[in-house]
């Protein structure tokens, strides 16, 4: 019997990941350096920018960061004077963070930067391309298990 053995070239998972890098590394060259981000820096940034309130532990589902990288991402972030914690209204056991007035200005500078370089993507897709590759990307969504629906 002979089985099937695993070309990683062709390997979804790894493709995915490896495209997933390659745009994160790109697009972070274009704030890096201005802002002195790094990549989980600018992912609490950028989910605390459309969602304030959020515990770390909902940064990291939201984000896709492991708890380590979002506990690191935040401390730094506290340090720059870039985000706010405090304790939540409803639970004050429960530690929640928002972005600092910095923090605000930072997301508002760089989320152009970040449509404008996700424009220049979708640039070389036709329009049902694009169509279809947003479809496929909320079909794989659904099937992973602890995903955030849309």
């Amino acid at each position: 019997m002979t089985s099937k053995l695993l070309i990683l070239e062709r390997f979804l998972p790894y493709r995915l990941v490896i495209l997933a890098t390659r745009v994160s590394r790109s697009l972070a060259q274009r704030y890096e350096k201005k802002f002195s981000l790094s990549v989980p820096e600018w992912r609490v940034i950028a989910i605390l920018g459309e969602n304030s309130d959020l515990s770390a532990v909902e940064v990291s589902d939201r984000t896709g960061l492991d708890k380590v990288a979002v506990s690191r991402a935040v401390k730094n972030l506290l340090a720059k004077n870039r985000l706010e914690r405090r304790f939540s209204s409803e639970d004050r056991r429960r530690s929640v963070l928002s972005l600092s007035s910095d923090g605000r200005e930072v997301y508002e500078e760089v989320s152009p930067l970040a449509l404008s370089y996700e424009e220049s993507l979708l640039a070389g897709l036709s329009e049902e391309e694009h169509e279809f590759l947003d479809n496929i990307l909320k079909k794989l969504n659904k099937i992973l298990p602890g995903t955030i629906e849309e």
